[in-house]
């Protein structure tokens, strides 16, 4: 039988009652020392430790179509205005071509961030919508990253399959109300993996915000995501093609959580191990133990 959303469980499984469950999701990307992605491997290449307890791998999906939710964030505080044009720019060919192929229910919302946050354009497919929603963006103020990242992450709130925060940015927060961990946090309770493009317009180091940056790479780190430090033009449209491919290219593990230790911290710590040695495997550090339930025949 198939799970909802196509998904295949790894063995036959009793009639599907509706209970209440807890089926934990790690979209994983496997790459070898080269940071090639790795796209053919089987569920057994995998194993998964939460809270350092093994635990049965029970949906696997390899190249995952699930459905993609993208909020894409534009920081436009005053210090982008040389670049922002340009990165508009290829933040139209990322949506064209994330929207013009894979599965027809992905959809992506967009945000604008300085001082304040704004979204400038709820989930949609209409690209003729999403491009007309960034023509009137203009740099000004400082930049409430931080505020930006927990507003999107709470706009998933309903949406199912992936969840995924692209940000682009010149560097740190600024002017937030929320700190760096409310941020993370949430992050995590909406399960979205964070993409930093981080287009840095200072080369010097001293005049360079390094612990912001050091915070985004945080961010994706723990997310499940990665962070992109290109150049205006090629390489910028290289790091969103580089997003698409990773996203393409996801495995999709799910595990319901058995024998945990009944101190159990609130984030329980997942890691994801390959067995061949020679790969690595980029998802999620963790979760939190209050997540939402799912119905056990909807993942």
């Amino acid at each position: 039988m198939l799970l909802a959303g196509g998904l295949m469980p790894l063995a036959a499984q009793a009639p599907v009652f509706n209970v209440q469950v807890n089926l934990v999701r790690l979209l994983v990307t496997a790459k070898n020392q080269q940071g090639e992605i790795v796209g053919s491997l089987d569920a057994k290449d995998f194993s998964i430790l939460d809270c350092g307890v093994p635990q049965t791998i029970a949906v696997f999906e390899r190249n995952t179509a699930f459905p993609l939710s993208v909020s894409v964030m534009i920081d436009n505080s005053g210090s982008t205005g040389k670049d922002l044009r340009y990165e508009i720019t290829s933040v139209e060919k990322f949506l064209k071509t994330l929207l013009g192929e894979g599965n027809p229910k992905d959809a992506a919302a967009l945000y604008a961030f300085n001082d304040t946050v704004t979204l400038l354009s709820s989930f949609t497919r209409r690209q003729e919508r999403l491009a007309i929603s960034m023509r009137d963006i203009h740099p000004d103020g400082g930049t409430s990253l931080y505020d930006a990242i927990s507003l999107a992450a709470s706009g998933f709130r309903d949406r199912e399959g992936r969840h995924v925060l692209v940000i682009v940015t010149d560097g740190g927060d600024t002017t937030s109300r929320y700190k760096f961990q409310e941020a993370l946090e949430a992050a995590h309770h909406a399960e979205a993996a964070i993409y930093p493009i981080l287009v840095i317009p200072i080369t010097n180091n001293a005049g360079r915000n390094t612990g912001g940056e050091h915070a985004l790479d945080t961010l994706a780190a723990g997310t499940g995501g990665r962070v992109f430090q290109p150049n205006i033009g090629a390489q910028l449209d290289k790091a969103f093609s580089d997003i698409i491919r990773d996203l393409r290219t996801q495995y999709l593990i799910g595990y319901y959580p058995h024998n945990l230790p009944l101190d159990a911290p609130a984030f329980h710590p997942v890691k994801v191990e390959m067995e061949r040695k020679d790969l690595r495997a980029q998802t999620r550090t963790g979760y939190y133990g209050d997540q939402r339930p799912r119905t056990a025949n909807r993942p």
